[in-house]
């Protein structure tokens, strides 16, 4: 099976790699010649790069980066394979699955949604909520209203004909999202395969461009969308007329916003059962912004206080050279890494300087928020030290950080002896 395929009723179909070889054209069986005489001839293969799952899901994807939607719902989801794809844009903070598989199937595909180890310590900016749903693509539920990209890949051809009847009335008529992305076979690519009627036995039909076309501009006018069609896998040199192997239409509803309603009952029409519910660790969460906060602040004042050490150093060294200048001392500070911006720049040489008093060092809360990382976080002062107060030393106004100005000796007298020291 074609990995990320879908099987099942409203689920997505596949492409068998029985289908992927070419029927040969012009031999006879009268002229084939004896195994020793015949020249083995090669058969056409048609070999999709990326493989055609792929070129689909990298279609939607393109349109996430264009478009930026903020709520995402996959229609007849099935594996998960295109939310998992899409979970790691930073503007989708609502990312939904509905499939009627097995609810034990579709739960076990939610693990493969969990957050990574990595997305704990470095939390997203915006918060993400992931949902998967059981229930009917052709069931209302208004937990998918108002929703900016509504995805239907390689779905509708699952579909029996009273539930396609239905589709149309369902999402483009009662969910209105702003923009649906419909893919389907294009059954004119088909004599390219050995096959003779559809790709899938779970597909009711296949639909020519025509067909497609002239289902989804009858919606479109119907429910107030324009469309636009395009596809992914294309044909191979000399075919082209075929078209596309996926036919794709992209509807974008007219006025651009997902239609709001005005009669409150709709809005509390739950049919989908909740199978999955996932909270992704962002830095709106208070807890995941302090820990983020508390790593930055001290990698910073750790940073500066180095450069501090140095400098002062340096100072020494040229009391002891008669106040002579050293030529490494007016070398200028780099700044490293792209996010040292002109911007950043002007905010941090504009900000309080660090300063030491006896073998205390402070950095001031205002220097340490100039720092590009700490700055995109988007704490205020007041909210950075309460937050950080319990985990830094703070000086006695609250204003700075304070941490030693040298390391303590590895072999402190006050610390007693390890026992476990040999």
């Amino acid at each position: 099976m074609e990995p990320g395929a879908r099987r099942g009723s409203g689920r997505r179909g596949r492409l068998p790699s029985a289908l992927t070889r070419a029927r040969p054209a012009g031999r006879p069986e009268a002229q084939c010649k004896s195994e020793s005489e015949a020249e083995i001839p090669s058969v056409p293969v048609i070999e999709f790069n990326p493989q055609l799952y792929r070129q689909r899901y990298q279609f939607v994807k393109d349109l996430v980066d264009l478009h930026e939607p903020k709520k995402v719902a996959d229609l007849g989801c099935g594996d998960a394979s295109l939310l998992r794809q899409l979970k790691i844009y930073p503007c989708i903070q609502l990312l939904v699955g509905v499939d009627i598989m097995d609810e034990h199937d579709l739960r076990w595909n939610g693990v493969k949604l969990q957050p990574f180890l990595g997305q704990f310590l470095m939390p997203r900016e915006l918060d993400l909520t992931v949902i998967l749903y059981h229930g009917s693509v052709v069931e209302r539920d208004s937990r998918l209203l108002g929703f900016d990209l509504i995805t239907c890949i390689e779905l509708i051809e699952h579909l029996d004909p009273d539930d396609l009847a239905r589709f149309p009335e369902v999402v483009f008529g009662y969910l209105s999202p702003s923009m649906v992305v419909i893919s389907t076979p294009n059954s004119e690519f088909n004599p390219l395969f050995e096959v003779v009627t559809v790709r899938d036995l779970d597909h009711k039909f296949e639909w020519s461009r025509k067909e497609f076309q002239s289902w989804a501009l009858h919606v479109a006018k119907t429910y107030n969308y324009s469309v636009e069609f395009t596809g992914v896998g294309k044909p191979p040199a000399g075919a082209e007329s075929v078209g596309f192997c996926t036919q794709i239409g992209i509807f974008r509803k007219n006025g651009g916003k997902a239609a709001e309603l005005c009669v409150s009952e709709q809005r509390d029409q739950h049919v989908y059962k909740p199978v999955v519910t996932i909270s992704y660790p962002s830095l709106q969460q208070e807890k995941y912004l302090k820990t983020a906060l508390v790593s930055e602040v001290w990698q910073e004042v750790a940073s500066l206080r180095v450069e501090y050490l140095r400098g002062l150093k340096e100072q020494e060294e040229g009391r002891e050279l008669g106040n002579q200048p050293d030529a490494c001392s007016e070398a200028p500070i780099l700044w490293f890494g792209p996010v040292f911006t002109e911007a950043g720049k002007a905010r941090i040489e504009a900000s309080s300087e660090p300063f030491s008093v006896k073998d205390k060092f402070f950095v001031p809360l205002q220097r340490l928020l100039a720092h590009p990382r700490l700055n995109h976080l988007g704490a205020s002062e007041e909210r950075m030290r309460s937050l950080i107060a319990d985990s830094v030393t703070l000086s006695s106004d609250g204003s700075a950080v304070v941490t030693d100005l040298h390391d303590p000796p590895d072999d402190d007298p006050e610390d007693p002896p390890d026992p476990w020291d040999p």
